[in-house]
């Protein structure tokens, strides 16, 4: 049978749902500016407690260095996975053109933190459909800002240029 033939990497049971991609305001970690996006179903955004728990668990790891260096300008998708489990990904930009990015998560009340998500296997998930729509709207942003002056002007201009809307 032929790869075109099979159909595993979509269950028949799945059902896709339409989320929404949400800015929320910026957060500076030791001398990184980082955009916030929430990733959320309409009917169930991110709750505040989950944001405050996020940043404040981003902060102390940027104080106590666990985070190295990461670089002067980034994002964050908070992306909220089902009823209780979220995935926190902070992305920089570093070497001119190269995304990095960490990965946490918390599943459940169970999680009182923020986790750092294990990156054993040698071909691992990056990121899905939905944070994409933020994704792709930040490559263009920083590929506007590379070809600009890339002054104080551009970086706020960057730092200005959010996505927000449905995505599915």
């Amino acid at each position: 049978m032929s790869a075109l033939e099979q159909s595993s990497s979509v269950t028949p049971e799945y059902r896709h749902v339409e989320k929404v991609v949400t800015p929320e305001p910026s957060l500076a970690l030791e001398g990184t500016i980082l955009k916030w996006y929430d990733i959320a179903p309409d009917d169930a955004p991110v709750p505040l407690a989950i944001r405050a728990l996020a940043r404040r668990n981003l902060r102390d790891a940027a104080h106590d260095r666990t985070l190295g260096d990461l670089g002067d300008l980034g994002f964050v998708v908070l992306h909220r996975c089902g009823e209780d489990f979220y995935f926190l990904l902070l992305c920089t930009w570093r070497n001119e053109n190269e995304l990095w990015e960490t990965v946490w998560a918390k599943n459940g009340a169970g999680d009182v933190f923020f986790r750092p998500w294990p990156t054993d296997a040698a071909h691992r998930p990056t990121f899905c459909v939905w944070e994409l729509g933020a994704l792709c709207h930040e490559r263009d942003a920083w590929g506007e800002y590379l070809c600009s002056a890339r002054d104080e002007t551009a970086r706020k201009t960057y730092l200005r240029s959010s996505y927000e809307g449905v995505v599915c």
